[in-house]
């Protein structure tokens, strides 16, 4: 992807010298647009966004998600951790039932059996 691409995304390019370098004595904005192939005004929103410190993912090569996926990410997971619960829950049940349905089982086969020394 070109930065071009990426600038029509709203989003700064992967290496983003070009809004460092408008903060350089000598750089107007104009002309770092221009050397990187970037409108200007996006060029100052992205120079906004970095002195409000939004930037700083890209700044460390992370990847930006949208408020509305990481929205969607969190409620997936809030309601895979409540499906979690319940079928742990749910296995819980079935263990103490099964101790419940064999445990007197057992006795009960142990008291029905010929006393030691009886005769069959």
């Amino acid at each position: 992807m070109t930065d071009r691409n990426v600038a029509a995304a709203g989003r700064p390019p992967r290496s983003w010298p070009s809004v460092q370098e408008t903060f350089e004595p000598d750089a107007t904005v104009s002309l770092v647009a221009r050397r990187h192939g970037v409108a200007p005004n996006q060029l100052f929103r992205w120079r906004k966004l970095a002195a409000q410190g939004a930037l700083t993912a890209t700044s460390a090569q992370e990847e930006v998600v949208a408020a509305s996926e990481y929205r969607a990410l969190q409620n997936q997971a809030r309601e895979l951790q409540r499906l979690l619960g319940k079928k742990t829950l749910e296995a819980e049940i079935l263990k103490e039932a099964l101790e419940v349905a064999t445990g007197p089982k057992k006795q009960l086969l142990r008291s029905l059996s010929w006393p030691k020394g009886g005769s069959r």
